[in-house]
């Protein structure tokens, strides 16, 4: 029997000296999918699967880690307005950053004109990576140390073939501006993290595919974590359910998420908008961050976002915000992400495996 964490008597959220907020948001998803029947089809002979999941984005020849942070910042840049050279920092988190030895960061920094007066760097919690380059930003602009930074979660996700992984293991993500809270889209209103050390997949050096610990990777890692890190959130916000128009999880699939959402008392139509899986898969570092933007595309002014990730190793983030009237006018600046689900070419598997290099399988 899963055994609950132990809590604090009194659990403060994580706040920066300063108010920040979102003055930028951008998604970027390849056209490419890969239908989860046709997984199926190749490995079992039938074409379901019980992960709810229809088909996954799949980068292309040309696309990676690099290419799609680029797509996803300019579009960030682009719904902030504001001038690149501003930006202090620029971090990408991802696990699967296309050089062992050589940051992915830079190579985007210099894309969208942030160089050299900038810090960058590559982050890496495997799911969570996006989210916290997100609570670092927070810290740099919360401090005064940084006007803007660009925290990004991308990943040209890997499944082993034949691998339940292989059905949902897709690619894409998002790039989120931060700034000062007086020019915001969303203000943050809070921030809480929990982790510890549950080995529930990893990858060790040299390995080409992950590995998983099958159903361990559900109630002593998923749900222990995004449930604590998001009920202690709301504990130390004063808090409940109820207070927040949506709720965006990691979605390593999508039956996941939506427990998740009815153990902490969030009724379905909290989660609608921003529940990608089913049409993209699972872009890990990409996945809570892609569902954060879909949500702002839709969001009103005055509604409230929570936003929880989940990182294997194991743990999670929950970020609460608070959505502003600026929203309105920013947020058709750049292409929203429901333009880059819709943009689609269906491909089988064989293509597949060429584009992602699976012909080779050790």
């Amino acid at each position: 029997m899963n055994q609950p964490m132990p809590t604090q008597a009194e659990i403060k959220p994580m706040l920066p000296v300063l108010p920040v907020g979102v003055a930028g948001y951008g998604a970027y998803v390849p056209r490419f999918r890969l239908p989860a029947a046709e997984v199926a089809r190749v490995w079992t002979g039938n074409t379901g699967n019980s992960l709810a999941v229809t088909e996954k984005a799949v980068a292309g020849l040309d696309e990676d880690v690099v290419t799609m942070s680029i797509e996803a910042a300019r579009n960030a840049i682009a719904r902030a307005e504001i001038d690149p050279v501003d930006i202090r920092a620029v971090w990408v988190g991802s696990e699967s950053h296309p050089y062992a030895v050589k940051p992915t960061a830079t190579i985007v920094a210099e894309a969208i004109g942030a160089v050299p007066h900038t810090q960058a760097a590559d982050w890496q919690f495997a799911c969570k990576a996006g989210t916290e380059a997100i609570q670092a930003g927070i810290g740099l602009v919360g401090s005064g140390m940084a006007r803007y930074v660009v925290a990004i979660g991308m990943d040209t996700a890997q499944g082993r073939p034949g691998d339940a992984l292989e059905y949902t293991a897709g690619a894409g993500g998002a790039a989120i501006l931060l700034g000062p809270a007086a020019e915001s889209l969303a203000v943050i209103e809070g921030s809480h993290s929990v982790v510890t050390d549950t080995p529930d997949f990893w990858r060790r050096q040299h390995e080409r595919y992950p590995e998983h610990g099958q159903r361990f990777t559900g109630e002593p890692a998923y749900f222990r974590h995004v449930t604590t890190a998001a009920s202690e959130l709301m504990q130390g916000l004063g808090t409940t359910a109820g207070d927040y128009a949506h709720v965006v999880f990691h979605q390593p699939n999508a039956k996941f998420p939506q427990r998740a959402g009815q153990l902490l008392g969030f009724k379905p139509e909290q989660l609608e908008a921003g529940l990608l899986a089913p049409f993209i898969g699972n872009t890990y570092a990409g996945s809570a961050l892609l569902g954060l933007t879909a949500v702002f595309d839709k969001a009103a002014a005055g509604e409230r976002v929570l936003l929880v990730s989940f990182g294997s190793g194991a743990g999670s983030d929950a970020i609460a915000f608070r959505v502003t009237a600026r929203m309105q006018a920013q947020r058709d600046l750049a292409p929203s992400t429901a333009t880059y689900i819709a943009r689609r070419t269906q491909i089988d598997y064989a293509l597949y495996a060429r584009y992602r290099g699976k012909l080779a399988l050790q």
